[in-house]
């Protein structure tokens, strides 16, 4: 069983930076593929970033707008998102996930964190 912790969400005003971090116990990532989804108060759950296990290839979701930067520690066993030029239409649940499959789609994902709030002030 994996499990995944996310840490450094906050209360940011727009424009400004946040670096996410997922830390995985139980299991080790490097043979997972790993990503970021969000969700926004009564919205489905959107794509952020993936990270591909065998390359550290990486996708981006339209929502990033070449702002986010997904990364990989296979050493420490997190997985981070750094976050800049926040807008206040990021706020949201940003939760870690993990699998075998290099999917966009989060079912596809059967490893995921509780969630970190993010929320970002005009």
């Amino acid at each position: 069983q994996m499990l995944l912790v996310e840490s450094g969400g906050g209360l940011v005003q727009a424009g400004g930076s946040l670096r996410l971090s997922c830390l995985a116990t139980g299991r080790a990532i490097n043979y997972y593929n790993m990503g970021w989804f969000r969700q926004a108060p009564g919205k489905e759950l959107e794509l952020v970033a993936l990270i591909r296990y065998i390359d550290d290839g990486t996708v981006y979701g339209d929502v990033t707008q070449g702002r986010f930067t997904i990364s990989r520690d296979n050493a420490k066993n997190t997985v981070d998102l750094q976050m800049s030029n926040l807008k206040p239409e990021d706020t949201a649940l940003y939760l870690c996930a993990a699998g075998s499959q290099f999917s966009t789609k989060a079912e596809h994902y059967p490893y995921w964190g509780q969630g970190i709030q993010v929320t970002v002030s005009s």
